[in-house]
C-alpha cells in the first residue's frame, strides 16, 4: 500500500494541543505518527489523503496553536514492521504489564496484557489509556457484564475480563480495530469478549454494570443519553479523552441532567478521566 507522510512543524501551542489535533487527524484517515523535532509526522494512506479535510481540522483549531505541513510520498514498506519497532511495553502501578507479541513476559506483575498492535489505536501509551487502566486496577469487575465503548485494539475489555467481568461488549466504527480485538483476546485466551462494529447503535436494548468509554469530548455528549439508558442503577461509567477546565464542567453537568453523580477525577499531563454513579 502506498503511504504519504505529512509532517507537522509546530509554530506556537503546547504539547496537549498536539495530542489533541494528532487525535482527530486519527479521524480522518491518519493511522501512524512519529514525534520528530520540531513536532510530529503523520502517516496515511495515499488514496485516503483529503487535504480539504486537512484544511478544515486546522481551522477548526483554538487559538494559540498554530502548525506547518509539508506532504511528501514515500516509497512501499513494511507498515506493520515500522509500527513494531516504535511499540514499547508500558506497566501500570505495577500492576498491569502492557505488551506486544514480541516482548518478553512478566510472569510477576499480575494482570499482563498481550496485544499485536496492527496499527490501530489503543496500545495503552496515551494519558487517556493509561488512566482508565488505572480506574478499572481500583474498581471491582467481578461478574459484571460491561461496555467497553471505542474499544481500540481492546485493552480496556481484556483488562476488565481479567479482572473477571462476567462479559464484555466491545465497540468501535473502525474494523481494523475490532479484527484487532479479535485476534487479541485470543492472545490472552478470553472468550468472554464479544465485538461489534459501530457506535452508540450497537448497545440499544442492551444493559450493563459497567461502560467504558475513552472517546473524546463531543461524541461523550453525544452518546451520554444511550448511556442512561443502558446503565443499570447504581452502574459505574467511567470517561476518558478529554481535557480539563472546560471539558470536565461541560461533561460533568450533563452527565448530572442524565442521572450520573460524579465520583471522582483524574488528570495527566492535562488529559482527564472521571468515575461517574447512575443514581437516577
Amino acid at each position: 500500500m502506498k503511504y504519504s507522510k505529512v509532517i507537522f512543524t509546530r509554530i506556537a501551542g503546547e504539547e496537549w494541543q498536539q495530542d489533541l489535533f494528532i487525535a482527530e487527524l486519527a479521524d480522518i484517515g491518519f493511522d501512524t505518527f512519529e514525534d520528530i523535532e520540531s513536532g510530529f509526522a503523520a502517516f496515511v494512506p495515499t488514496a485516503n489523503l483529503d487535504i480539504q479535510a486537512l484544511e478544515t481540522k486546522l481551522l477548526q483549531q483554538e487559538d494559540g496553536f498554530e502548525v506547518n505541513y509539508e506532504v511528501v510520498d514515500i516509497e512501499d514498506q513494511n507498515w506493520n514492521k515500522l509500527w513494531e519497532s516504535n511499540f514499547n511495553p508500558i506497566l501500570v502501578g505495577d500492576q498491569c504489564y502492557v505488551r506486544a507479541t514480541f516482548h518478553p513476559a512478566r510472569p510477576e506483575i499480575q494482570y499482563e496484557i498481550v496485544i499485536d498492535p496492527k496499527m490501530s489505536f489503543g496500545t495503552g501509551h496515551h494519558q487517556t489509556t493509561t488512566m482508565m487502566i488505572q480506574y478499572i486496577l481500583e474498581n471491582e469487575f467481578q461478574d459484571k457484564e460491561v461496555l467497553d465503548m471505542g474499544c481500540g485494539t481492546g485493552i480496556l475489555a481484556i483488562l476488565a475480563a481479567q479482572k473477571n467481568a462476567k462479559h464484555i461488549l466491545a465497540v468501535d466504527f473502525d474494523d481494523v480495530c475490532i479484527a484487532s480485538v479479535e485476534e487479541n483476546k485470543i492472545l490472552n485466551n478470553l472468550t468472554n469478549i464479544e465485538s461489534k462494529l459501530g457506535s452508540f447503535e450497537t448497545i440499544v436494548g442492551r444493559e450493563f454494570d459497567t461502560i467504558l468509554a475513552n472517546i473524546n469530548r463531543n461524541i461523550l455528549i453525544e452518546h451520554f443519553p444511550q448511556y442512561s439508558k443502558s446503565l443499570r442503577l447504581k452502574g459505574e461509567l467511567y470517561i476518558s479523552g478529554f481535557l480539563v477546565g472546560q471539558d470536565i464542567k461541560i461533561l460533568t453537568a450533563r452527565a448530572r441532567a442524565l442521572g450520573f453523580e460524579p465520583i471522582s477525577n483524574k488528570v495527566l499531563d492535562n488529559w482527564c478521566s472521571a468515575k461517574f454513579v447512575k443514581v437516577k
